[in-house]
């Protein structure tokens, strides 16, 4: 069983995408009971519902979801994944402060799997949730594929 939680700041547009674009992947190759994927922010105003721009470039895409609320990512998490994913530098500063490090080299940023060594911009700011699904499909592919190849 593959764990894997996706992190952005505040756990309503980047990281459900990401949480949402990997679930259907998985779903799509038949391997849904060899996976748990959830999402957290670092900084989340949490209960905060998922962003209306997020749920709408899922559903343009035909990609599955629910309707869910935002939760902090906890130090207890570090144990519970083996992947943790955040979807910026930022992200992956806070996720190690957070759980205390990380001694187990499992925080991640998610671009960094297909070999682009970015961020993946916040739709919050830019509103372009056309690129955050972009680079969401990309990165979740290339985790997917690095994650099958073990």
């Amino acid at each position: 069983m593959t764990k894997i939680i996706f992190v952005c700041f505040g756990n309503i547009c980047r990281s459900p995408m990401a949480e949402f674009v990997m679930k259907n992947l998985v779903s799509r190759a038949g391997l849904d009971k060899n996976f748990v994927i959830e999402s957290a922010g670092c900084h989340p105003s949490v209960g905060t519902p998922m962003s209306e721009g997020t749920a709408h470039e899922l559903r343009k895409n035909n990609i599955p979801f629910t309707r869910r609320t935002s939760k902090l990512l906890l130090a207890s998490d570090y144990k519970k994944f083996d992947y943790l994913i955040g979807l910026d530098r930022s992200n992956v500063y806070d996720m190690k402060d957070i759980c205390g490090g990380d001694p187990d080299n499992k925080i991640f940023r998610l671009m960094d799997f297909a070999g682009e060594h970015r961020d993946v911009a916040d739709p919050w700011y830019t509103d372009d949730y056309v690129a955050t699904y972009k680079d969401c499909l990309i990165g979740c592919e290339a985790l997917l594929e690095k994650i099958l190849a073990q």
